[in-house]
């Protein structure tokens, strides 16, 4: 990544370099929302805005992703996949694909892997499941195209012990990042290994930490030819408005506080339509009502997990004149004092 490409993440989020976690999150939803496309149709910009800021959570909410960036700057993913170094070239070399790596000094990708495995055994591996290192790649034309899969490889030993290996040490793992409506529906996702093109059909109702196994297209032992397999280890990216509670989705829904009190019909977004929700009178803010059967789809695909709405009360800007004399009236003539189960309480 050359300096005129490195992001300043903190800025785009808007937030210090001193913001605790909590403050990154809460920036984050905001600008979720408001650039969601959803909320935007057609709006390209929008959408851009979108992506820039869920790449930028990506890194700065996740801990060892945020301490690699503060420590390396412009580097820091580099220096994040190359762990000890990589085999034939430094970072943005000439000839090198995305993310910095000289895919030009290898035949093909079974041979870059083939190199990892020789360098890293020499690491003390000692053996099937040892030491692995991830290598993030992202789609480059022409080249390794894996739509962002980050391969981790196992080794079994050291360069000159390759021809002992057994089948598992030639397995790998690659990270499959796939946003939530993909994962949602199901996608087909395609790739290329050297001169193969791997298309791979993602199943509906995929998690974050589902796996799917690509038989015979991990990395080739050179002396017996056999190949090992690529698990994909799915990673959903994180999305503006619905979460995970377990098994089930989550969604918070603004509502205002004329609703609270009187009760309301209210639209809400489900994964795959919008419903019409009643919303009880004197609900409370943050409480959640259930919706059966419209979250994420079960492992049998026939069903799915419930969504949970969680209401919050959200109190109106810029009042009107009217408005404004509308809830003094309200303040005068209220009865009871919201406070009164707490007024004995101390220490």
């Amino acid at each position: 990544m050359a300096a005129t490409d490195f992001k300043d993440y903190y800025a785009i989020l808007g937030v210090s370099k001193t913001a605790d976690a909590s403050d990154i999150k809460r920036s984050f939803r905001k600008l979720a929302r408001k650039y969601h496309p959803d909320v935007n149709p057609n709006n390209k910009a929008a959408e851009a805005k979108f992506k820039e800021v869920s790449e930028a959570y990506e890194v700065l909410g996740d801990a060892d992703k945020r301490k690699k960036y503060d420590q390396f700057g412009q580097y820091w993913q580099q220096a994040d996949r190359a762990g000890g170094g990589v085999p034939g070239g430094g970072f943005g070399g000439p000839g090198a694909g995305v993310g910095g790596f000289d895919f030009g000094a290898y035949g093909s990708f079974d041979d870059f892997i083939n190199e990892l495995l020789g360098r890293m055994g020499t690491g003390g591996a000692g053996g099937p499941g040892g030491s692995r290192r991830s290598y993030s790649y992202q789609q480059s034309p022409g080249g390794f195209s894996t739509d962002g899969f980050g391969f981790d490889t196992r080794t079994a030993g050291r360069a000159n012990s390759r021809s002992a290996m057994g089948k598992g040490a030639l397995d790998q793992e690659a990270t499959l990042k796939l946003s939530l409506s993909e994962a949602f529906h199901g996608a087909q996702k395609r790739f290329t290994i050297g001169k193969e093109s791997v298309t791979v059909q993602i199943p509906a109702g995929v998690k974050s930490g589902s796996k799917i196994r690509l038989k015979g297209k991990g990395a080739t032992n050179p002396q017996s030819g056999q190949r090992g397999d690529v698990y994909l280890i799915v990673e959903l990216l994180p999305h503006g408005f619905f979460q995970f509670d377990g098994d089930n989705l989550v969604c918070e829904v603004p509502i205002a506080p004329d609703e609270a009190v009187l009760g309301a019909k209210v639209s809400v977004p489900t994964p795959d339509s919008k419903v019409t929700v009643s919303i009880p009178a004197g609900v409370k803010s943050g409480q959640s009502l259930r919706l059966r059967g419209k979250g994420w789809p079960t492992k049998k695909g026939q069903d799915r997990t419930d969504l949970l709405v969680k209401v919050i009360i959200t109190p109106p800007q810029d009042l009107s004149a009217a408005e404004k004399s509308l809830y003094e009236k309200i303040r005068d003539s209220r009865k009871q004092d919201p406070r009164a189960s707490i007024a004995n309480i101390h220490l």
